[in-house]
């Protein structure tokens, strides 16, 4: 599972919209991050625990030709599964039951929705009346120049296709 199947998968368990629910993911990784960096453990009960990990200078062989090798100290992350964690992944215990929220947050979202759609009708209707009035005189100026403009900026053809055309545009048919 990546970012973007997470992201989807909470957003359809708990009905908060996907950009929201992105944007406090991300806040969560970037919150570990700095936290872990600066040396602090960060404990997510049920879940397993993020710290940093400092590793001390050794002397390494390179494994193609045996040689030595120096690796310099370093600062690594680490995570350890907490022990509900490790109880679902074993089969000790079971999975928590992935359902949705139950249906009053569903009540409240769909009547806001409803509440929002109408009042977009109302604005679309009236705005709807006025464009029509505007548009048809548009679309009439928009209809002659662009005839204007293909029978000026046609291409030159065979003598074949330039008399079809003709028929065409006559509505002749032999």
């Amino acid at each position: 599972m990546n970012r973007k199947e997470l992201v989807d998968a909470i957003q359809k368990h708990t009905l908060v919209a996907r950009t929201d629910v992105d944007k406090v993911l991300g806040s969560l990784i970037q919150h570990t991050q700095v936290a872990v960096k600066k040396g602090d453990r960060v404990s997510l009960v049920g879940f397993g625990t993020f710290e940093r990990q400092d590793r001390k200078a050794r002397t390494a062989r390179n494994p193609r030709s045996g040689a030595p090798v120096k690796v310099k100290a370093t600062k690594v992350p680490r995570f350890r599964a907490g022990q509900g964690f490790k109880d679902v992944v074993a089969g000790k215990a079971t999975a928590p039951k992935l359902s949705p929220v139950k249906s009053t947050a569903k009540a409240t979202t769909a009547k806001a929705a409803s509440t929002a759609k109408a009042t977009v009708s109302r604005a679309t209707t009236s705005k709807a009346s006025t464009a029509r009035a505007s548009s048809s005189k548009a679309s009439t100026a928009k209809a002659s120049t662009s005839k204007a403009a293909s029978r000026n900026s046609a291409p030159k053809s065979t003598a074949k296709a330039a008399s079809s055309r003709g028929k065409a545009k006559s509505g002749k048919k032999k």
